[in-house]
């Protein structure tokens, strides 16, 4: 429901508690009347070093989902955002369906996750051979790629910058990031696609896309994206890539 600092739309965001990236990038975003309600996924312990780690780590937002998704709630959104991504690529294209299902059931409300605001943005991007990348590890990255093969799309390599816990995820610097995609593009890829939403990558994405010629789809846009259009809300937003000025 709007109000007044939210006059077009108020968005629930759902992060974990790991997360300071998601908010920065909204907000920095600065679309006129858009509000932002965040709720936090408790994570005790960040660690998240090996696949059994990872697989801890998702249980911990599996058991913190529902109290951070009601106490978002009471800010009346008009839509549910995903803030995290690993949980919506998992099991695929019909993983991700599902989540989607339980989450709309559970607050009767639309919604956007990481997986699908990507697969809608290349299609509007009518790209369909990419490269991605991740913070995870070996396990996600193969969920993560079974999702976009599943989904249509020609994943000619998918890497993973293996963050030993998720805050450390908000500490990869520039030239990490610059070295990775790097070692991802080539003339065979037409897009390069980061999934993980604490890296900080919107506004480096931007500069790359310019320095590549080609689009680079960072997740903490495409999700602004998609809720942004899904709600119609057709602003071009500056300074997040090509997606969000553009389409």
């Amino acid at each position: 429901m709007t109000n007044v600092v939210g006059s077009r739309a108020v968005f629930g965001v759902i992060v974990p508690s790991t997360n300071t990236v998601v908010e920065h990038d909204y907000w920095r975003a600065g679309v006129p009347g858009v509000a932002y309600r965040t709720g936090s996924m408790h994570i005790a312990d960040p660690t998240m070093d090996g696949d059994a780690g990872f697989e801890a780590l998702l249980g911990q937002i599996r058991a913190s989902i529902d109290t951070a998704v009601r106490d978002v709630l009471t800010a009346e959104p008009d839509r549910m955002v995903m803030g995290m991504s690993a949980e919506t690529f998992w099991g695929g294209v019909e993983g991700n369906a599902a989540f989607e299902r339980r989450l709309a059931e559970r607050t009767g409300l639309p919604v956007t996750t990481g997986a699908s605001a990507c697969r809608a943005a290349l299609g509007a991007l009518g790209v369909s051979r990419i490269s991605v990348f991740s913070p995870y590890q070996p396990i996600a990255d193969r969920e993560v790629g079974r999702y976009f093969t599943e989904a249509g799309f020609d994943v000619v390599s998918i890497t993973g910058l293996r963050c030993p816990t998720a805050t450390d995820i908000a500490r990869v610097e520039e030239p990490r990031l610059r070295e990775v995609v790097a070692g991802l593009d080539g003339p065979d890829v037409e897009a390069v696609v980061q999934v993980g939403t604490n890296l900080s990558f919107v506004s480096l994405g931007e500069t790359l896309e310019a320095e590549l010629g080609k689009p680079v789809v960072a997740i903490n846009a495409a999700t602004l994206w998609h809720a942004l259009r899904e709600h119609g809300i057709a602003d071009q937003v500056t300074g997040s890539g090509v997606l969000l000025r553009e389409h």
